[in-house]
């Protein structure tokens, strides 16, 4: 794992961390970071969501065309993190993102998806609002399905790693600790579809 640090970041106990890994595989091999929306890559996109939210140090995993990511996308002020791993899921992500902040003062996470890009501010705001520690464990609800973005506290950070595997990320972690997840409605303020396919890129338009 390789971390580039552009600029120092302000103190803040909750850092944004996007999960930007993906190849695109059944988009044809199109890295999702950089497909456009809004007449700029969807990482930008998704880093200006975080801030937007509150997240003043915000890390971005990066794994398929990273350095073309680095070239293209305007990420200043982020910490851009490498997973050499990226084939392997989104687990892998997860697991070097949270290990990106050791150190930093985060005593959180706030932690998106780079192809979801219907979850905007507001979503994320609500989410960042339910931290009080690092105990902390939150995620964004939407009609009562649990999705993104979700808060880790620090405390739970190396249980996630320890799980995080494959496509799953953070799941089986949730799952086993649901009694002490706090579910925040976002139903009202976001939609949560994903761009999988070559179909979902209409969102996108």
């Amino acid at each position: 794992m390789t971390t580039t640090h552009r600029t120092p970041c302000e103190a803040d106990p909750v850092a944004g961390l996007v999960l930007a890994a993906g190849g695109g595989r059944r988009l044809g091999g199109r890295p999702k970071a950089m497909l456009t929306y809004r007449g700029r890559p969807l990482v930008e996109h998704a880093v200006g969501v975080l801030r937007g939210a509150g997240c003043t140090r915000v890390h971005v995993v990066l794994g398929a065309a990273a350095d073309t990511v680095r070239e293209r996308a305007r990420l200043d002020g982020c910490v851009l993190v490498d997973n050499p791993d990226w084939e392997e899921g989104m687990g892998g992500s997860l697991r070097a993102g949270l290990a990106s902040l050791a150190g930093t003062g985060a005593r959180a996470a706030l932690v998106s998806l780079v192809d979801q890009p219907g979850i905007g501010v507001e979503a994320c705001t609500r989410v960042r609002a339910a931290y009080t520690g690092e105990t902390s464990l939150a995620a964004a609800s939407y009609d009562g399905t649990r999705g993104h973005p979700v808060l880790f506290g620090a405390g739970h950070w190396a249980g996630i790693t320890a799980s995080a595997s494959g496509d799953r990320g953070a799941r089986a972690y949730l799952k086993e600790h649901e009694p002490e997840l706090t579910l925040v409605e976002c139903a009202d303020v976001a939609e949560a579809w994903d761009i999988d396919t070559e179909a979902d890129l209409g969102h996108l338009e």
